[in-house]
């Protein structure tokens, strides 16, 4: 039963519709233009295999540059794939490469914003989001995937009703699944009144500062607990 898509009959009409039918911003990138990060990322892995049953992070920017993560996370093995500007639908078309050779227990995810910036609908981002899923489901069945929400960056306001939209979609997913984890990052980084907390942030108000990456540990750290 894990297996079966759980998106809802209302998001397989609107992927249908006129979800798809606005045309993106700018050309979206082919996953080709991130094989040689994909090359550096996985170059020492036969002779230098990363830890099994560990907790592989992919995604975009914010997880490639999160420096810390090999300490943040009270001596749990972590391996760190993400890379560059990425799209969510990326991290699905190299999946066989980055997540599942390591047979991971966890798997956690941040990416989506970069989509979403570059035109993608939100329902075309949770689709993105349920094909990884399934593919993760399907290799690795005891597998916990753990989903960051996108985050609302103050650099990007144009979107945020879109990132909004997309959290709903893909925190219903996650509900549907008792091995997926929907982790709220996007509104304890908005203070009380709503207004942006731009120390969270660095110069571009877009990447993380390291209090940013220190608010997403604690919101992170109770889920990773074997």
């Amino acid at each position: 039963m894990r297996n079966r898509p759980v998106l809802s009959g209302l998001l397989f009409l609107l992927l249908g519709g006129s979800a798809l039918a606005a045309a993106p911003e700018k050309p979206l990138v082919p996953p080709e233009r991130w094989l040689p990060d994909i090359d550096a990322l996985t170059a020492n892995d036969q002779s230098n295999p990363p830890p099994a049953h560990g907790v592989v992070f992919v995604g975009s920017s914010s997880i490639r540059l999160w420096k810390t993560l090999e300490t943040d996370f009270g001596g749990i093995p972590v391996i760190n794939r993400g890379f560059g500007g990425s799209y969510l639908s990326h991290t699905v078309h190299f999946a066989e490469r980055i997540i599942l050779p390591y047979r991971p227990r966890a798997v956690v995810v941040y990416a989506g914003e970069n989509d979403l910036w570059d035109g993608k609908s939100a329902e075309a981002l949770a689709a993105d989001f349920e094909a990884l899923r399934l593919k993760i489901r399907t290799a690795l069945p005891r597998c916990r995937l753990i989903f960051l929400s996108v985050k609302l960056s103050p650099s990007r306001v144009r979107i945020h009703d879109t990132v909004r939209q997309a959290n709903v979609l893909i925190r219903q997913i996650c509900a549907a699944d008792p091995d997926c984890r929907f982790v709220d990052v996007a509104t304890p980084m908005l203070a009380a009144d709503g207004s942006f907390r731009p120390e969270l942030f660095v110069k571009d108000q877009l990447h993380l500062s390291s209090l940013g990456y220190a608010l997403w540990r604690e919101l992170l750290a109770p889920h990773l607990k074997p």
